[in-house]
């Protein structure tokens, strides 16, 4: 029997057995909780501070949640469209089940997400990561994203203290 408070899934043909759907405030303790098994990356351990359930009640329109056909978490992207720079969409957090890496579920829930802010206006896609995370500076220069930055850190061009001391982010940003 289907449960009626349950979010509605949509499938996608390239993704058979995975549902989409836009994630609800319930959904923040279950993200928050894959983080540290899903990212395996020094210094990792405390990065689901970064996301904090405001991100679920108030960017959910944005954002998507996947859940295999057992109801488990398959992936997420966590984003929103800039109030201070409307033509500007930012990708905040996006995460793939380790066992769906190379499925081409991250570019799906990238190009799900150009599309649904380009058709509200924006022209342009930022997201940032750390200088050690060569998987995801790879995986974006690969969707088209052009790196920027002040200095190199790290091989890589980046921000130094981005988003503090010692802070240091690699910043990307794509047009749409």
């Amino acid at each position: 029997m289907t449960d009626p408070t349950r979010p509605s899934l949509v499938a996608d043909p390239a993704h058979p057995g995975l549902g989409f759907r836009l994630p609800e405030a319930a959904d923040h303790a279950r993200v928050v909780g894959v983080i540290p098994s899903w990212w395996d990356l020094p210094g990792t351990a405390n990065l689901g501070l970064l996301l904090p359930r405001l991100f679920f009640q108030h960017f959910a329109d944005t954002s998507t949640i996947v859940e295999d056909d057992r109801g488990e978490l398959a992936g997420f992207l966590i984003g929103f469209r800039s109030s201070s720079q409307p033509e500007v969409a930012y990708i905040h957090f996006v995460g793939v089940r380790p066992d769906l890496r190379s499925s081409g579920l991250a570019r799906s829930l990238y190009e799900r997400f150009f599309a649904a802010v380009r058709a509200s206006g924006c022209r342009r896609v930022d997201a940032i990561t750390g200088p050690g995370n060569v998987g995801s500076q790879r995986f974006h220069r690969a969707l088209g994203f052009e790196l920027t930055g002040d200095m190199e850190i790290e091989g890589v061009l980046a921000w130094r203290d981005y988003d503090g001391p010692g802070e240091h982010r690699v910043a990307f940003t794509r047009p749409l």
